[in-house]
């Protein structure tokens, strides 16, 4: 028989292991929580881990992708020539686990929900620092307010601009920008990157970027769904690009040959200029007897004296190498030997002129001479007749000669700026990336003159190729 005092201590010794159970059991507890805590904590870095390694790896293939954009355009961009995307790959080039993509444009074809990979021509856009107050108006989805702003913004106080109108003055608006806040100035100086319009009056980024607010040329889902996402847009399954999209400030093109030597002036046929023209004709292997015709029908006889009294008055200078064209009467065939020898200009560069050939619709609409009306009938032809890209000679197929006399002040058929907008993603679709650069290809090798990251402004290479990340094995 169990006396009460034993009793009693056999339950002090059952509450004491009891108590100890529990004790052990919450530590156990506790031990499982920290151990899960810390499994979670090396799981989410060794995830962090590998996306920074994904992220290195994009970045290298953008470099990559940068080196490769230097390589195409010092074999396929010489004297002027625009690389034709036969001769280079544009999409998913692989750098180690990498690959990157060069996201383009394409002038022949509308904007449709998947992006056009390849270079860009920056010729095929309207120069802010010489476009003339009328070319500017032009542009879709551009202000009256932000033409005078443009002006202003760039030139000097009663400074003529490089477009050439004397009615066009600026470097007003100071009380304007000191007014903001922060206060500043207005810069009265030419413009240094397209961005720089973030900084003039009335650029809002709905003007500067319209539908496109991330920059790719495509109709992404979210540029096109209403209000339900950012940006706001109309639903109208068209993209409604902002100014961004038709403007430049490097196209600039030398006014020496390939070689290093200057260009024949055919400004007009005084002095040395006739003699330099028909050397370079007959160096063509041009018969003497049509280089006579050409040199005449540009210039006149050589013999004819001008000015009262004298015979016939003497030529007005040309103004441009496509009205030299239209005056000399040369064929295609003929004057695509020597479009890359031929200038009118005095000074070592000329700045802000556009390649017909690769310009868009919306970009020729501006130019004086074709205008709304006949832009859409140029960018037709283009597309019919790919195989006469090599000058703007085809001009005369579809222009009459004073329009192109008109026009031609503007236009060139060669190309020296590019962008290689490079967009990269690591393994398994992760890490992307996105950087822009400007080639300047003047001196024959590709020298970098602008550098921009675009990654902030989102996923650019549209629904197809993120489809083909899905379900991929660790794919975020």
């Amino acid at each position: 028989m169990i006396s009460p005092t034993s009793s009693s201590s056999l339950s002090r010794c059952r509450s004491r292991r009891g108590s100890v159970l529990i004790i052990v059991m919450w530590t156990c507890l506790g031990l499982v929580a920290l151990t899960l805590y810390f499994a979670n904590s090396m799981s989410s870095e060794l995830r962090a881990a590998d996306n920074r390694v994904t992220e290195v790896e994009s970045r290298q293939a953008v470099a990559g992708g940068i080196r490769y954009a230097g390589y195409v355009l010092a074999n396929f961009a010489a004297n002027g020539a625009v690389p034709n995307l036969a001769d280079y790959k544009s999409e998913a080039l692989p750098v180690g686990e990498a690959q990157f993509w060069l996201i383009g444009r394409d002038a022949s074809q509308t904007p449709t929900t998947e992006p056009v990979f390849g270079l860009t021509d920056e010729a095929s856009k309207l120069n802010l620092n010489t476009a003339t107050r009328a070319m500017l108006t032009e542009l879709p989805n551009m202000t009256p307010d932000l033409v005078e702003a443009i002006i202003g913004w760039r030139r000097a106080a009663n400074a003529q601009t490089a477009g050439g109108d004397p009615a066009e003055t600026g470097g007003g608006g100071d009380n304007v920008y000191a007014r903001l806040d922060p206060p500043r100035l207005n810069k009265g100086g030419p413009f240094e990157s397209v961005d720089e319009l973030r900084l003039v009056d009335g650029a809002t980024l709905d003007i500067l970027l319209g539908e496109d607010t991330n920059r790719n040329g495509a109709l992404d889902a979210n540029e096109d769904d209403g209000d339900a996402s950012a940006p706001r847009d109309n639903q109208d399954g068209q993209l409604l690009a902002g100014i961004l999209e038709y403007v430049t400030v490097y196209s600039r093109q030398p006014n020496t040959r390939a070689d290093g030597t200057r260009r024949v002036n055919v400004t007009n046929g005084n002095g040395q200029n006739r003699q330099q023209l028909i050397q370079l004709l007959l160096s063509k292997n041009i018969e003497p007897q049509r280089v006579a015709t050409i040199v005449n029908s540009a210039f006149g006889p050589a013999t004819a004296p001008g000015g009262p009294g004298g015979g016939p008055p003497a030529r007005p200078d040309l103004t441009s190498v496509a009205e030299f064209m239209v005056a000399s009467q040369m064929t295609a065939e003929e004057f695509v030997l020597i479009h890359a020898d031929i200038t009118t200009a005095t000074g070592a560069t000329q700045q802000g002129l556009i390649n017909v050939n690769t310009a868009s619709e919306a970009v020729l609409a501006c130019i004086p001479g074709i205008g709304l009306e006949n832009a859409a009938t140029l960018a037709a032809y283009r597309v019919a007749h790919p195989d006469v890209l090599t000058s703007f000679a085809w001009l005369t197929q579809v222009l009459p000669p004073a329009a192109i006399r008109q026009a031609g002040r503007y236009l060139t058929d060669q190309s020296y700026q590019f962008t290689a907008d490079v967009a990269a993603v690591g393994r398994f679709g992760r890490g992307y990336c996105r950087e822009k650069v400007v080639f300047d290809t003047r001196t024959g090798t590709p020298r970098i003159i602008y550098h921009q990251d675009l990654s902030a402004y989102g996923w650019a290479l549209g629904s197809q190729v993120r489809q083909t990340f899905k379900g991929t094995n660790n794919s975020s």
